[in-house]
This record gives C-alpha cells, sequence and structure tokens, in this order.
C-alpha cells in the first residue's frame, strides 16, 4: 500500500531573539513546535487558526524557505527537511506556493507569459515557440485568456493576478500546492471564483493542497481535513465535516462560535473565551490554551496534552475532552 504524499513528523521552529552573552540562555520564539500530520495525493488538507498561530510558518519550513529546528518533511519517503540546498532543488518540482498577496508576489518587471515560463527555465531549456505554448495552455486552465500573456501584472485585476499566480504553480507539474491564505485578499465573489477553480483543477489532475486560512467558511467549502493550531501547536486534526458539525477541543469550538454566520435566524452556541494569545516567547505550561480555556483543570496547567486518537478518526490534544489512553497517538493522521 503506497504511503501518503507528504508526511510531516515534529517539526519544530524556534527563533532566537538575539544572542547569548556570557553564556547566559537565549530567549527563542517558538514559532511551531512538535507539529504532524499527513497530505495524501487528491487531498486537501486546511490549517486554521489565530493569526500568529505558526500556520505561515508551518508553509515555509515545507517549502524550505526557512529551516527547521527539528522534524522531518516527508515526500514520498525522502526527508527534505534534512537535505542540503543543492539537493532541494530537485524536490522544488514536486511542491509550490500561491502567496497571499497576489500584488507583491509577482514580479512587476516581466509580463504574464514570462511569469509563468520563468519556473520551468530554472530546470530546462525551452524555445519561444515552447514557452509561448506552455504560458497558453495554463492560462486557458485557469481561466484567462492567451492573449493576457504579454501583459504586465499591473494591467491586471486582483483575481486575475491570483489565477496568474496558480498558473506560475501549476508550470512545474507539482503534486502538491501550498496555498497562504490565497483568497483572503480577495474580493468575496472573485473569491469563490478561485476556490472553484482549486477544486476543478483537483479534480481534473488530482493536485493535493494545503490550504492555510483563518476564514472557517473558505475552510468548510474546500477542506476534506482541517488542522486547528494554538500557539505553535496542532490542538485538533479531524475531517472537515466531522470538526464542524461537533468539534472536540474547546478552543476548536471557540472558533468556529466566533465565525460570522450569514443566517439573522440561527442561533450559535456561545463559548466564552477571554484573554489574549499568550506569548510564544513565554508560553503557559502545561496546555497553551488553558490561561484562556473555561473547561481547563489542574492538570491542564501541568502537562502539555498528547495528541490522542478518537473513535471518529480524529485526534485531539485535550486533557479533558480527550484524556490520554493506552493507544498511543500516530505521527499523522491518514485520510480514509
Amino acid at each position: 500500500m503506497r504511503g501518503p504524499l507528504l508526511k510531516v513528523e515534529n517539526l519544530t521552529k524556534h527563533y532566537p531573539l538575539g544572542t547569548g552573552i556570557l553564556k547566559k540562555t537565549v530567549p527563542v520564539v517558538r514559532a511551531v513546535e512538535d507539529v504532524s500530520f499527513s497530505v495524501e495525493a487528491g487531498e486537501t488538507l486546511c490549517i486554521v487558526g489565530e493569526s500568529g498561530c505558526g500556520k505561515s510558518t508551518v508553509a515555509r519550513l515545507l517549502m524550505r524557505l526557512a529551516e527547521p529546528t527539528a522534524g522531518r518533511v516527508m515526500i514520498d519517503g525522502t526527508d527534505i527537511a534534512g537535505l542540503k540546498k543543492h539537493a532541494v532543488r530537485a524536490w522544488r518540482r514536486r511542491m509550490q506556493m500561491v502567496f497571499q498577496d497576489p500584488y507583491s508576489s509577482l514580479n512587476p518587471r516581466l509580463t504574464a507569459g514570462q511569469i509563468i515560463t520563468e519556473p520551468v527555465e530554472n530546470f530546462e531549456r525551452l524555445s519561444r515557440k515552447q514557452r509561448k505554448a506552455l504560458a497558453a495552455e495554463l492560462l486557458r486552465k485557469v481561466g484567462m485568456s492567451p492573449e493576457m500573456m504579454d501583459r504586465l501584472p499591473s494591467e491586471l485585476s486582483g483575481g486575475q493576478r491570483q489565477r496568474l499566480g496558480i498558473a506560475r504553480a501549476l508550470a512545474l507539474q507539482p503534486s502538491l500546492i501550498i496555498a497562504d491564505e490565497a483568497v483572503s485578499a480577495l474580493d468575496v465573489s472573485v473569491q469563490a471564483q478561485i476556490l472553484n477553480l482549486l477544486l476543478d483543477l483537483q479534480q481534473q489532475i488530482g493536485i493535493a493542497y494545503i490550504f492555510i486560512s483563518h476564514d472557517l467558511s473558505v475552510v468548510q467549502h474546500i477542506g476534506h481535513r482541517v488542522a486547528v493550531m494554538y500557539l505553535g501547536r496542532i490542538v485538533e486534526l479531524a475531517p472537515c465535516d466531522a470538526l464542524f458539525d461537533k468539534p472536540v477541543h474547546p478552543y476548536t469550538e471557540a472558533l468556529i462560535a466566533a465565525a460570522p454566520v450569514p443566517d439573522p435566524t440561527r442561533v450559535r452556541l456561545e463559548v466564552p473565551m477571554e484573554g489574549e494569545v499568550p506569548s510564544p516567547v513565554n508560553p503557559p505550561s502545561g496546555c497553551a490554551f488553558h490561561p484562556r480555556c473555561p473547561l481547563a483543570v489542574e492538570r491542564c496547567r501541568i502537562d502539555v496534552p498528547p495528541l490522542v486518537p478518537m473513535a471518529d478518526g480524529r485526534v485531539v490534544a485535550c486533557h479533558v475532552r480527550a484524556p490520554a489512553t493506552e493507544i498511543p497517538a500516530p505521527f499523522f493522521l491518514a485520510a480514509h
């Protein structure tokens, strides 16, 4: 049986604040702490959480735009987190990224056609005819006219720029695309077009996505599974429908309760969550969520809860809602 396309084990990233003097301990920002998950071919894994929870840092670590402090990032069984920079180059084709800002993520001096073909020319030589054919094909694939290949980004709308960013990501025929807040800068109507485009491409070519967002309505529309992060850790990882129908972790419950509902007649469950997110420089002992959690008990203040598998296929890190059993939590939760 073939394993997952991507498998992440115990991924950790600490950023030191300054340098040590006289061998004193250097404080660190614990941006990502012991994160594990997997992604199957053709699957969409969404990562959600408040600003500063580590979502974008995870994306940067997966793309090797930042070096992990610890952990492994396995693509088809090869740990790319342990490879030297020159060896990572061959794996760049397997995983590409669509960035949040469709304005600053494109080179303003290149035409749309050049932006699309530039990644391919980093790996192979193309004739002028091949470049033009590739650009035209990918523009059509993302719903744009080939006639736009000679336009600069400044001549395109926000939605067209994001489509161009997707076309650039598709140019190397990757197995996985990481979309970091890829629709948050767009109007609602354009968001729907881009989301539907991503879904259509997934059905056509079987591509997998890691979709990072703070918008739960978007996640509910596009995701197969959802990982909820809080202060650098995954606190719940579940199938999308199960997570929204019955959240288990108190933080997940509070996130869903706080999301705006377009139906004014619908009564939502109000879950109290007070206070601010703690500092990643000095996180609370035990469960990081316990200072804001209405269910916290003494054990929550002392012990870090492990991710515990539950009967419905999710894993949850909570001493109260998911007390640890003798069944060890897996490094990742595979899709079923």
